[in-house]
């Protein structure tokens, strides 16, 4: 029976405890999470390098794998992917690939969040164990490359190898805890709501920029299609090679055509392509650099409709933000700084030193880029925002200061304070009918008094008094008849009959 009441009770019947379990992880569990957060993607963007130098090796004519050697060059390699300058045979390389460098913040601001998630963490402050971890693992990771790299034909700053991949992952990690718990509280305070609209347009703002340049890279590929194809090599390994290469710098080379389309332009050696002003020179036989120009054009400036529109589409996004043009001009600004910083870290990043050859230094103007992106945002996008959005009606005139219908001007609508001042012109017109009457009416008057004689006396008196007239003043018996005898409604007197 026992046995049976088991199999047919209802588990839903059983009482439920009031008091709601532990779920928090234990502390061998967080321990797992922060080490997970902290060398997975040490582990995996360090198996990617080896991997991606293996099938160099393996499809290059004419080489000898080695697995020892493939680990230990890819040491360097995860370096180079952190954006780590490198010294090779004593020539300094700092033009390094940005594609590895975005993958490898993506993996990092991913890990983080999702161990975030893991560890129940509600707030930036309770996730910090996870930004610390994440950090810390990546210096001392870069530190110990360098270190381990010393005497041989590839090495590193030690200080740079621990400090730049630590303030990549710091970067990284934040940006994941963020989109997983949210901003801090303090920033969330003390942050204006507009200041944040702006922020959100300015990246609007740099993707459209680097879209722009993506779209003059690969027209300009395309349309010089017959070079880039002599580029590459009949033999499939030394094209491959080629292929990952151009791969890898994809991200710089948009970013010089971004620099191209907003004005400054980039440099290669000797080589210099502005908007304005261009000298000529010799470039690598890489396919990538296969679009380049031989000559300048006249028809170069036409590009620059492409930044000015995203200006225009960045004041467009800001024209609701605020009623006051002021307001929204102020946010329009706050954009155009974020592409301005925008524009200097993509520059920074992009070039660099090419050894001590005829290709050295490649590099991208990032002052004045920088300046320039944000007048294409800024000038644009004002002009934009503070015409097509709303303004603030014109204050009420001092006369209407005392109506009750202004007494609270927050809570005023535009379209009242319009009825209200229509209401108060025509009651003054009404009131000034209504004395022009009253005017014409007591001119009535006076004009038929003074036909009948019946004017006031006292305003015919002098100043000084009246007169005394001995012979025309009347006696005290003598009745005044001139007046009765005119109207005949009056009776005679009884001293009249």
């Amino acid at each position: 029976m026992r046995i049976m009441d088991l199999l047919t009770s209802d588990p839903r019947e059983e009482p439920v405890s009031d008091l709601e379990p532990d779920v928090g992880p234990t502390g061998a569990a967080r321990l797992r999470v922060l080490l997970a957060a902290a060398l997975g993607p040490l582990v995996t963007g360090y198996a990617v390098v080896a991997t991606v130098l293996t099938l160099v090796t393996l499809t290059a004519e004419r080489t000898v794998f080695s697995g020892f050697g493939v680990l230990l060059a890819a040491g360097p390699g995860w370096l180079a992917a952190h954006q780590v300058r490198l010294g090779i045979g004593g020539h300094p390389l700092g033009l390094l690939p940005l594609l590895p460098t975005l993958g490898a913040v993506a993996l990092v601001a991913r890990t983080a969040s999702g161990a975030a998630q893991r560890l129940g963490c509600r707030s930036a402050r309770e996730a910090l164990p996870v930004f610390v971890a994440t950090t810390a693992a990546h210096a001392a990771f870069g530190l110990v490359i360098a270190l381990c790299a010393q005497g041989s034909p590839v090495t590193a700053n030690p200080l740079l190898a621990c400090v730049v991949p630590g303030l990549l992952a710091a970067v990284a990690a934040a940006v994941g805890i963020v989109r997983s718990c949210g901003l801090p509280d303090v920033v969330a305070e003390r942050l204006d709501p507009l200041a944040l609209r702006g922020i959100r347009a300015g990246g609007l703002g740099l993707a459209l920029l680097v879209a722009c340049g993506a779209a003059v890279f690969t027209v300009a590929t395309a349309v010089s299609w017959p070079t880039v194809a002599d580029i590459y090599e009949p033999g499939f390994g030394s094209s491959f090679g080629l292929f990952l290469l151009s791969l890898m710098y994809l991200p710089n080379a948009v970013t010089a055509s971004l620099s191209f389309v907003t004005g400054p332009g980039f440099s290669i050696g000797p080589l210099t392509v502005g908007m304005f002003g261009y000298h000529g020179g010799t470039v690598p036989g890489v396919p990538i650099l296969g679009g380049l120009p031989e000559h300048a054009s006249a028809w170069w400036p036409a590009l620059l409709v492409l930044p000015a529109a995203t200006g225009v589409l960045v004041g467009w996004s800001l024209r609701k933000v605020d009623a006051d043009p002021a307001q929204r001009i102020r946010t329009v600004a706050v954009a155009g700084t974020v592409v301005a910083l925008g524009c200097v870290v993509l520059g920074t990043l992009s070039g660099g030193r090419l050894g001590d050859g005829p290709f050295d230094p490649v590099s991208v103007p990032v002052g004045v880029a920088s300046v320039v992106g944000f007048c294409w945002i800024v000038i644009p996008g004002a002009f934009t925002a503070f015409f097509a959005g709303e303004h603030e009606p014109p204050a009420p005139p001092e006369a209407l200061e005392d109506n009750e219908a202004f007494e609270d001007a927050e809570d005023v609508d535009p379209d009242e304070a319009a009825e209200a001042l229509e209401d108060f012109e025509e009651s003054e017109e009404d009131e000034d009918d209504e004395d022009a009457v009253v005017d014409e009416d007591a001119e009535f008057e006076a004009e038929a008094d003074a036909e009948l004689g019946l004017e006031d006396p006292a305003e015919d008196e002098p100043e000084d008094g009246p007169e005394e007239d001995p012979e025309g003043a009347p006696e005290p018996d003598e009745a005044v008849t001139g007046g009765t005898e005119t109207c005949g409604d009056v009776e005679p007197g009884e001293a009249d009959r």
